[in-house]
Formats: structure tokens, sequence, C-alpha cells
């Protein structure tokens, strides 16, 4: 009969302590960029809280000093019949335009999905040169085009054409449909391309598959593209003052006139006002998407479900 083998303690050799190396160059670098990050944030959002301080300013006329807190001046933007009329026109131009741009770029972004390579590559290219133009290229332009057409149409017919809300709606399109083409072509180059072809393989419609398959997926895009398109037009100043004619000047062009004189409290009330709304429209459309898709993930939204759907319809 054999011993028990008695376990040897293995004696530990102290090592010494090595303490990590700081590598001062890089921290230092990521103090600097997180300082450099600070003071841009400031630079940017620093005027605009300026603006708004401003506007609550308890004053009877332009001042640089801050004399009490009231709501007088709000209250007289909104009463001013200028102020509202030219809020109306910047309505009666962003809305159309944005309903516009947003089809017309969406149906050229889903068109170009179905042709060549080359083709696709050259209206990309195209694309990007209106989104790269200088506005007042944009601007100068578009005045000579129209300028053009209308002594061409007065002398055919006799007739006589001015500018106004169709000429600004037509310019602001031709800018935004672009924006909205990029937005909903990057949409569509990440989305699920199996959903589709599932759908063809269950003899679905083309109607069908884009109503039930591809338009969710392109919804967060169009969304993007149509308040994009709302908000350029809504602030465009540069654009709007080359086409427009009596009677259609923006919101834009009256805060650039009434500044001329000075700004005013109120001149920083409607600027606060179009800040507000613009933040609003952005928070409604961010509620949008995010019930949309609650709505899909409590509905299930997979492919299961939409396969099973067709195969039901």
């Amino acid at each position: 009969m054999t011993a028990p083998a008695v376990p040897v303690a293995i004696p530990r050799v102290s090592r010494p302590s090595v303490r990590p190396r700081v590598d001062r160059a890089t921290t230092l670098v990521e103090t600097w960029l997180r300082l450099h990050s600070a003071l841009v944030y400031v630079f940017l959002y620093a005027p605009i809280l300026v603006v708004v301080l401003y506007a609550f300013n308890d004053t009877r006329g332009a001042s640089s000093r801050f004399e009490g807190f009231s709501l007088h001046w709000f209250d007289t933007a909104l009463k001013d019949p200028v102020v509202i009329q030219a809020l109306t026109n910047s309505f009666i131009v962003a809305i159309p335009n944005a309903i516009l741009a947003t089809l017309f770029g969406t149906m050229a972004a889903l068109g170009l999905q179905r042709v060549g390579v080359k083709l696709r590559t050259s209206f990309d290219a195209l694309t990007y040169v209106s989104v790269i133009v200088p506005e007042i290229v944009i601007a100068l332009s578009t005045l000579v085009l129209f300028r053009t057409a209308f002594d061409a149409y007065e002398d055919v017919t006799g007739g006589r054409l001015q500018f106004g809300y169709a000429t600004i709606i037509a310019s602001h399109v031709l800018f935004n449909t672009s924006l909205v083409l990029l937005l909903v072509r990057a949409r569509l180059s990440g989305m699920d391309r199996t959903l589709v072809e599932a759908s063809a393989d269950l003899f679905a419609s083309p109607w069908r598959t884009f109503r039930q398959i591809t338009f969710p997926q392109l919804l967060p895009a169009i969304v993007a593209g149509f308040l994009l398109s709302f908000t350029f037009s809504f602030d465009d100043f540069v654009i709007t003052t080359f086409v427009s004619g009596p009677g259609s000047s923006t919101l834009p062009i009256f805060i650039c006139c009434h500044s001329k004189r000075g700004v005013t409290p109120e001149t920083n009330a409607i600027a606060v006002m179009i800040l507000a709304f613009t933040i609003g429209m952005l928070f409604l459309g961010q509620l949008a998407l995010t019930w949309q898709s609650r709505r899909r993930g409590r509905q299930g939204g997979g492919m299961g479900e939409i396969i099973a759907q067709q195969q039901g319809g």
C-alpha cells in the first residue's frame, strides 16, 4: 500500500510592480481636442443664446443692454400686419416646395436604381454639382432663366409674366430635390433587398411590394428630406431675393430689410419664433419616426409577417 502524495507548496516569486507608462503627448492632444470642440460649440450657439435672451429684453428700442424680462416684443411682432404677411408668404412657399421636392426626389431615387451604372453615375455627378454650387450662382442663373423665358413668352403671345410665388417655389424645388435624392439614395443603398426578393418570389405586385416593404424602409429618409426641404425653403434668403416679386417677400427678406435700421428686440423675437418653429418641426418628425418604428415593432415587422400578409392578401 503506497502512501498518499503530499502536495508541495511552490513558493511565489515576487515581481517588482511596474507602473503603466503615461503618454503625456496623447493626454495633451486629447485635452486640446476637447477644449477645441467646446470652443467650437460655444462659437456656434452663443450668438443664438444672445438673440434668445435679447428677444425678452424690456426696452422700447434698439438697446445693447438687458433691461429686464418682458414678452412685449413677441406681442408686437404677432400684431404687426407686415410680419404676418411675410410669415404667410413663407408658408405659401415652403409647404408646396417641401411636397414637390420630396415627391420628385423620391421618384428620382427609385428610378435611378433601375438604370445602368454609367447613366446613374452621370446623374449622381449632376446631383452633387447642384449641391456644391454656391447659392448665389444658382440664384443668378435662375433669375436669368426666368427673365429670358418671360421675355420670350411676351414676344410670342403678347402677355406678361411676373416674378412671384411660382418662381420662388420652382427655384427652391430645383435645389431641394437634390437633397431629397441624396437622402433617399443613401437609404436605398442600405436597404434590405432580401425582403423585396421574397415579395417577388411570392408573386406580389410591384405596388404591393412598394407599399408594404420599400416605402416603410424609406420613410425615415423621406421624412428627413421633407423636413430639410421645408426648413431650407422657409429660411432661404439669397434665391428668394433674386426671384421674388411684388407681394411675395418672405420672412427672411423682411428680417434683413428690418435689420438695416438696427436690430431691435422685435427682430430678435421673430428670429426666436422661427427657431422654435424649426425645432418643433424636427421634434414632431422624430416623434413620427419613433411611433412608426415602435408600431412596426409591436406588429412584428419582420420578413415572416410580411410574407404571411402577402400570402393572405
